[in-house]
């Protein structure tokens, strides 16, 4: 069977067409790389840089809780430990050992009536007797420990804070 020229040239013309889109298809392999590229230099690594400093801003401010709840836990065990406020600072600073000196420990120690905890704070335990006159109200040690730290971040970020203060408070009940 012979092929007509006509014939001949409907199929060139197909190969034809089909190459030029294959041809199309492969200049544009590119471009979709280079473009993600762009986008993540320009996107990604400010995100990056975020989420280091908020992680490291937030390790920190677990830690400035936990040495906190370190020290009420050590002052809470009596009242002799209560009082012993270098035994409070030391545990607390032994908790947060990162920080070093850079913690500030504060211990305080309050006493309170059964009946009314979040009332009136007293400093004295016969002012807080003389306070509860019911019977079945009576007064009840406290310590509270503060823990307060200022970090500066290693990244400094336009319209963000150069320093960060953070704070810890725990309070517990004294056991007799």
């Amino acid at each position: 069977m012979n092929k007509t020229p006509k014939s001949i040239d409907l199929n060139e013309r197909r190969a034809t067409t089909l190459w030029r889109r294959f041809r199309l298809l492969r200049e544009d392999r590119g471009d979709a790389l280079v473009e993600m590229a762009l986008c993540l230099s320009l996107f990604g690594l400010p995100l990056l840089v975020g989420t280091v400093e908020l992680g490291s801003l937030f390790y920190t401010s677990i830690e400035v809780s936990n040495a906190a709840h370190t020290g009420a836990m050590y002052g809470m065990i009596s009242s002799t430990f209560a009082a012993n406020s270098s035994g409070i600072i030391s545990a607390a600073q032994s908790e947060a050992s990162d920080l070093g000196t850079n913690l500030s420990v504060t211990p305080t120690v309050y006493y309170a009536c059964s009946g009314s905890i979040g009332g009136t704070q007293y400093s004295t335990s016969s002012a807080a007797s003389a306070a509860c006159t019911t019977s079945s109200n009576h007064s009840l040690e406290f310590i509270q420990v503060t823990t307060t730290t200022t970090i500066t971040p290693p990244i400094k970020c336009p319209g963000l804070p150069k320093t960060f203060t953070l704070t810890g408070i725990s309070v517990m009940e004294v056991e007799e």
